[in-house]
Parts: C-alpha cells; structure tokens; sequence
C-alpha cells in the first residue's frame, strides 16, 4: 500500500510460448522466470497482493511453490499467441471480488527487475498523480538510424527528419519500454484499455536489468547478467524520470 492506496500484482505466465518452448518455467540463477517475477512482487514494499494468471499446471505449481496467490485459472481464450496481455489483465479484475486502486503487471519475462523497480515505478505514479507508469529503458541505437527497405530494397528511413544527423550525441536521447514493470490506476486501465497514454510516466531502469526474453539467446545473455549483477551485490541505480513524449 502507497498513500493509502492499495497495490495488486498481477503475474502473466501463460503455458505456450512461440519463440522459447516452456519459456516461463525456465530459469536463471537457479529460479524459474515465473518464480523470479513472483518473488520481486513479493519484496516490493509497495505491492499488498501478488496473484498469478495462468493456464498451465505446472507454472500454476511453480507460483504456488513460490508463495504466490493463485484464486482462478486463465480461459483457454486468453491463453493463446493472440490473446493481448491487456485482456489477460482486465480479465484478473474482474475476476477477483477485491479491488484494488493500482495494478502493477509482471511479466516473467524480465528476470533481471529489483523489487526497487517495481517500488519505483509505483512511487513514481502516485507521487506524480499520474494514471499510469511503465519501466523503459535507454534505447540501445538511436530510432532514427533505423531504416526500412522498398521494392527496390533502397533504404527508407523511418524517421526522415532526422536523417541528416550521423553522431549519436547529434540525436535526442530515446527510451524503450522495456517490459518490465507496469503500473496503472485499475479503474482508468479498465476505461482506456492500455497502459500508453498520453499521461503515461517512464520509470528508467538500466539497461543490464532491462533483458526481455524471448528466445534462448536472451535467456543465456540474462544467465551471465544475473551472475554479474550477483557478483557486484545487484546494486540499484537512482530511479530517473522520462516523461513520454
């Protein structure tokens, strides 16, 4: 609870995964991803409850083995590579008879987050009396270096009133969201159905605790940050503020 107003964590891990089979049972560090993101909801001082949402068994186990609150199972329609997280999130409050005034998301899929990251992200809403607050981190090369491809595969940027400069200290700085943490007001998400909005703030994380896992490569990168981060004490660095565009 922050300011009287009471957190819920809403844990993701549906059981199929396109890109990694098994995905949210794999681990790092010796903890299943499903694990990890329980456990860091678990340890933010801001979050009251931490709930799972899942269709799978076994990632069902895992949670519970991690002390996490599991009162439903996720329909077999929001289970699948279609199904949008944000439905996955407006079906977890409904579904539970408790409201609460702020939902933070945790996706299993960013091991690396602190319990800080969540705390941040959560204080950084309130204290700004924002709707909603995402993590994000720095961009890793510049959006206005990208370019697409024509029929003739001539180059096309995206972003062409940029496309003069060439030095990277030349360019705005741009952030990515980064997966990591997510944070609304339940009853505004529930209206407009997104965590992006015009008032959306952005928590910066840095970028060794931003890794999103997708496929084996990101889950091998994430194994030697963590051992990293673990060998230096996984200190957290000062919360900075970015306010989307």
């Amino acid at each position: 609870m922050i300011d009287g107003l009471s957190v819920l964590a809403l844990v993701t891990a549906r059981g199929g995964s396109a890109g990694l089979p098994r995905k949210n049972l794999r681990t790092v560090g010796g903890r299943s991803l499903v694990a990890r993101a329980v456990q860091a909801g678990q340890r933010a001082e801001t979050v009251d409850r931490v709930v799972l949402s899942s269709d799978d068994p076994e990632i069902i186990q895992a949670a519970l083995l991690a002390g996490c609150d599991v009162p439903f199972v996720r329909p077999a329609a929001l289970a699948g590579d279609e199904a949008r997280s944000i439905d996955v999130v407006r079906h977890a409050l409904q579904a539970l008879p408790e409201r609460y005034d702020l939902l933070v998301l945790l996706q299993p899929t960013s091991p690396l987050r602190a319990p800080e990251d969540v705390d941040g992200a959560v204080e950084l809403c309130v204290r700004r009396e924002a709707p909603a607050c995402v993590s994000v981190c720095a961009a890793d090369k510049p959006p206005f270096w990208i370019h697409g491809l024509d029929e003739r595969l001539r180059l096309q940027p995206i972003l062409p009133e940029y496309r003069q400069a060439s030095r990277r200290q030349d360019l705005p700085q741009a952030y990515a969201v980064n997966g990591a943490v997510y944070v609304a007001r339940a009853d505004w998400i529930m209206v407009l159905d997104s965590f992006i909005g015009p008032d959306t703030l952005g928590y910066v994380m840095p970028r060794e605790r931003s890794i999103d896992i997708d496929d084996a490569l990101d889950l091998a990168i994430a194994e030697m940050l963590d051992a990293r981060l673990e060998g230096e004490g996984d200190v957290t660095q000062p919360a900075e503020i970015a306010r989307k565009a």
